[in-house]
């Protein structure tokens, strides 16, 4: 190994300990929380551990009593009792702390993941553009489980094993002579360093696995949620080599963190039966000298053996907490996950009055040197719609995402009634706000979950009233489980025009003050498209409303149309003075009614049989 290597793998070392720090630091607080629970738990822990010292200490006493003159009865009878009282009260004082730590080692679990759950939906919309869902819900379930784990094997495991130890040293120590507990801490002292630099060594192992494990599992899913397109195109085999790509790396992985485990188990076998064989050899010596009796022999023996089962668990459980705290770094690196947009101190929450939306100046760009938004300046009056137009790219969508706060602008500032939505709170400035989008993305769920997401606490009546504005009751109630219908996932069960309208029943339901249609119709056939224009339409009347188009013949009767060219405005009016301009809205309008008039003159194609 180069000096290179060996200083990149001490720098990786004192991070990771550096981590490891981190990461117990952070979970303390979650199970400070339950400190009488865990007081309670420790102390039944406490009298388990000394249950445990004892039943050698009254065997010793019992092979005693057995092993001279005969004796009234009642000496190994009552000892015989003690030893069966100290057996239970082993196993009595274990699962009594199971008991008791149960809620705290799931409480604790169910709150981490909680709030990374609660984190990731409070990240910025430009996180969740470039992760894979796949791999962070794998990330979030290790970690899960993770938590748990270890807090069970690091309060409940590693500390009452170095407990029992040291009482029996101390034992050994005051009964017998010296070597006796020097032979068992060798024996500890060369386990545990035996332990911790393979296992060290091993993470590395285990770490590839995980992020095999999770590039295979962000494959699966994505190729999974884009099942169509998979079929559209042929591809199963290309998903498939991809999918086992990743996976080959797991399984390498795999085998290399299992070989590596055999060696580490043979090499503790090994320690733990030398120090069994010298401590039975030292006592088996005393006896022959008769400074032992054969009592003291099977105390000896007893406090190996019993020392010998959580010592090889050791191991095993080091290993498995250094494999928790991989698993929980990934789940805190979520949660350090820093927000691109963040609420202010003490922010208020939005007071809309009238409804009246501005765009003062506004410029913006997703990244620094390549600006959308150039100098843009949009008001829309209370109850008036202002409609946006413009070719692909030209920045109409990135006006939406800016009005929800999805990311902040770069400079100027947009109002609400006067209000900067910088200084408002997210939650209330985004309860003001309904949006019909382009692509309607429904919940795995039936329609009517669908249609109260607008309003999760809304009424059953209030939820059909909504479906009802929105023209489709009648649909849901034709089908065979009405409103109980599951629309697949991603609404793939449903027409485009069912999903467009379960939008706007979920939008009405919202009863929002400002509306947003982001090319709401462009995705559908023209019949339908007049249809659910109509409906937007009604939906509109009242409200100031954004409409992002595509096709200017849905936008004619606007208060005010826009046009965006490379994120500047070009062009604003009515229809009819943008037509009389003669510029560039003019070129678009006229483009689409070529197009319109040669789709409608097309002669219909025929099939010979």
């Amino acid at each position: 190994m180069s000096d290179n290597d060996r200083t990149d793998d001490k720098r990786n070392g004192e991070k990771r300990t550096s981590d490891t720090w981190t990461v117990i630091r952070r979970l303390w607080p979650e199970v400070w929380r339950y400190r009488g629970r865990v007081g309670i738990a420790l102390l039944l822990l406490v009298a388990g551990k000394l249950a445990t010292i004892g039943v050698p200490l009254v065997l010793k006493r019992l092979v005693d009593a057995l092993d001279v003159t005969p004796r009234p009865l009642l000496v190994p009878v009552a000892l015989l009792l003690a030893y069966g009282a100290l057996r239970l009260g082993m196993s009595a004082f274990q699962e009594l702390r199971t008991i008791v730590f149960a809620r705290v080692l799931a409480r604790t679990s169910r709150n981490i993941t909680l709030r990374a759950f609660e984190h990731l939906h409070k990240l910025s919309l430009r996180f969740h553009l470039d992760r894979r869902t796949g791999g962070v819900a794998r990330d979030v379930e290790r970690g899960m489980t993770a938590t748990s784990d270890l807090l069970d094997w690091t309060i409940y495991t590693i500390l009452p094993t170095l407990l029992e130890v040291t009482l029996v040293c101390a034992i050994l120590v005051s009964r017998f002579d010296w070597t006796f507990a020097a032979i068992t801490l060798g024996t500890l002292v060369a386990y545990i360093a035996f332990t911790f630099s393979i296992t060290e060594w091993r993470l590395r192992y285990y770490r590839a696995a995980n992020a095999a494990d999770t590039e295979a599992n962000e494959r699966a899913v994505d190729s999974l949620l884009n099942y169509e397109t998979v079929k559209y195109f042929g591809n199963e085999a290309h998903e498939y080599a991809r999918y086992d790509n990743a996976l080959v790396k797991y399984e390498e992985a795999t085998v290399k963190s299992m070989k590596t485990l055999a060696v580490l188990n043979v090499g503790q076998a090994g320690i733990v039966a030398v120090g069994l064989a010298l401590l039975l050899w030292r006592a088996a010596q005393g006896v022959i000298a008769g400074t032992m009796t054969i009592g003291d022999f099977v105390l000896v023996n007893a406090f190996l053996i019993q020392l010998a089962v959580p010592l090889n668990y050791l191991g095993m459980v080091y290993r498995e907490v250094k494999q928790a705290l991989v698993n929980i770094e990934r789940l805190f690196a979520l949660l350090a996950e820093g927000r691109d947009v963040e609420d202010k101190p003490d922010a208020p929450p939005l007071d809309v009055r009238g409804g009246e939306v501005r765009f003062e100046h506004v410029d913006f760009g997703y990244q620094p040197e390549r600006k959308i938004l150039d100098d843009v300046s949009l008001r829309i009056p209370p109850g008036h719609t202002l409609a946006v137009v413009g070719t692909t790219g030209a920045g109409k969508s990135t006006l939406a995402r800016l009005l929800f706060r999805f990311y902040d602008v770069t400079s100027g500032r947009i109002t609400i009634d006067g209000q900067d939505i910088r200084d408002v709170t997210q939650q209330s400035l985004r309860a003001a706000i309904g949006i019909v989008p382009q692509d309607t993305v429904l919940f795995n769920d039936t329609i009517y979950y669908n249609i109260a997401y607008g309003r999760p606490g809304a009424s059953r009546e209030e939820v059909v009233a909504a479906a009802r504005a929105a023209h489709i009751h009648d649909f849901i109630e034709s089908l065979p489980n009405g409103y109980d219908t599951n629309v697949g996932e991603r609404g793939l069960k449903l027409s485009g025009g069912e999903k467009q309208r379960v939008a706007i029943a979920r939008t009405l339901l919202k009863r929002p003050s400002i509306l947003v249609f982001d090319e709401a119709t462009s995705a559908l056939d023209t019949r339908t498209e007049k249809t659910i224009q109509h409906e937007l339409a009604e939906i509109a009347r009242g409200r100031s409303t954004l409409v992002i188009a595509h096709r200017l013949s849905t936008i004619v009767h606007a208060d005010e149309i826009v046009v965006l060219e490379h994120g500047r405005i070009v062009e604003r009016g009515s229809h009819e003075v943008l037509l009389a301009l003669h510029g560039r809205y003019a070129q678009l309008w006229t483009m689409q009614q070529r197009a319109r008039r040669d789709d409608a003159s097309a002669p219909e194609e025929t099939v010979e049989a």
